[in-house]
């Protein structure tokens, strides 16, 4: 918990470690709701965060040809995560 202060036009500044994980970033939509406690403040879309495993299939799965797959084992491998153990498609090659 972290309080922060009202500025002019009643902005508040939430926490950066809020926004984060919550995914609020400048000119994000946000809703406010009257709670029980006080204001609610909440992103106005769900916010879906992806595992690094996650990402590793996504970027294997949607390369479109041999380059791209390359370009994709590279990303794949600065997560830290071996490309072989990622359940994916390869790109064929044309011939």
């Amino acid at each position: 918990m972290k309080a922060c202060k009202v500025g002019t036009r009643g902005t508040a500044m939430i926490p950066v470690q809020l926004r984060r994980r919550y995914g609020i970033e400048e000119g994000s939509l946000v809703i406010t709701e009257a709670h029980v406690d006080g204001v609610l403040i909440r992103p106005a879309l769900p916010v879906e965060r992806y595992t690094d495993e996650r990402k590793a299939e996504f970027l294997l799965s949607n390369a479109v040809d041999e380059q791209d797959y390359a370009w994709a084992v590279r990303e794949v491998r600065k997560l830290g995560i071996d490309p072989d153990t990622v359940p994916h498609p390869r790109p064929s090659v044309a011939g």
